[in-house]
């Protein structure tokens, strides 16, 4: 049904997650990033409480094993629940219940954890979490966006995909990067090809926000700056 990376630029302290399902809206219900705080996601037959649940419990001080084990051990259901944690100093952890769906698992790397479900085969995850790790360089949204690449170039999910998003949150309490496909026979390239409009504009919107005398024109018609 679902797979997912979140993970941290070590270099940004940016934390973010990228995620693709068969189902709509995944990035709505799954996904969850706090500045200074983590990443976090909640999927397989998801509880979207669980994911303000784990960044209240990372921003309490517990790190993403403490705070994971914590939410796992209390949540209603656990046993149908996946789901992972990256906190602001790089630590992760996941947690996959024993009714996860199909093929499924989850995979720790540097700064990031992938897990997913109904997967068409086992390698989709390394595939995820070797492509972040080869990315270093790149932004955390490149980085996490060339997982999900991988991972469906391993061969994804074991049926269509339909949805997809990138979260990314920085310094700021609103995030630096969300995008989201929530109905699409091609969602990671539907995501990519926002990400690629984004990217050029993304400091911009933080101008515009914080210092708006100061931002470049907005590029639309009728502006006159």
């Amino acid at each position: 049904m679902t797979f997912s990376i979140a993970g941290r630029c070590a270099r940004t302290g940016d934390l973010g997650v990228a995620i693709t399902s068969s189902s709509p809206a995944v990035a709505a219900r799954c996904a969850h990033v706090r500045a200074g705080v983590g990443a976090v996601t909640t999927q397989n037959v998801t509880d979207p409480r669980l994911g303000p649940a784990l960044l209240a419990a990372l921003a309490s001080g517990q790190d993403a094993a403490s705070a994971l084990a914590r939410v796992a051990a209390t949540a209603p259901s656990a046993s149908y629940r996946q789901l992972t944690a990256v906190d602001a100093a790089g630590g992760t952890a996941a947690f996959t219940g024993a009714h996860a769906l199909g093929v499924h698992g989850d995979l720790v790397g540097e700064g990031c954890v992938a897990a997913g479900n109904l997967l068409a085969e086992p390698g989709v995850l390394a595939a995820c979490v070797e492509a972040f790790a080869a990315a270093a360089s790149q932004d955390l949204e490149e980085r996490l966006l060339r997982a999900l690449e991988a991972g469906l170039g391993r061969g994804g999910e074991a049926g269509p995909l339909h949805s997809a998003g990138l979260l990314v949150a920085r310094d700021q309490a609103w995030p630096l990067t969300d995008l989201r496909v929530d109905w699409s026979e091609s969602p990671v390239a539907d995501l990519r090809a926002a990400w690629t409009v984004w990217a050029p504009q993304r400091e911009d919107y933080v101008t515009r926000a914080l210092d708006p005398g100061s931002a470049p024109g907005y590029g639309v018609p009728g502006d006159q700056r």
